[in-house]
Parts: structure tokens; sequence; C-alpha cells
């Protein structure tokens, strides 16, 4: 059974991803490091397996990505 995504939302939030704002049924989510993923659909609808695999694959980015800081 697919996941809503309200959930998939809510996975955003614990990774650290916050919302930049929404427009219509999209939102548009950054994390500190640079990575942007948006979700599109309401948040009781299931999420479709392409939205799932996404958000998985920008999660792992950004726990790899590290940030340089320059002097």
């Amino acid at each position: 059974m697919p996941r809503k995504i309200s959930r998939l939302i809510s996975d955003l939030d614990s990774a650290s991803f916050f919302n930049r704002g929404d427009k219509g049924s999209h939102r548009n989510f950054l994390h500190e490091k640079g990575v942007t993923i948006t979700r599109s659909g309401k948040l009781g609808d299931d999420a479709k397996p392409y939205q799932e695999r996404l958000l998985r694959q920008k999660i792992k980015e950004a726990k790899k990505l590290k940030i340089e800081i320059v002097t």
C-alpha cells in the first residue's frame, strides 16, 4: 500500500528539509546543504512510486554532502 503525501513531507521534515513555500498543490523543500525537492499532490493523496524513489534519493544526497567553509 502506498504511503500518503503527508508522510513523505514528514520524512522531509525529519531529514532537516524546510518548506520554501507552496503554490497550489506543489511544495518546495530546501535542505541547508543546497538539496532541493518539489512535492506535488494533496496531503491525503497516495504517493506514486517515483515520488518515493526521488524522496529517498534526495535524503541520501543531503546526508552525503559536506559543508565546506572557506576562509
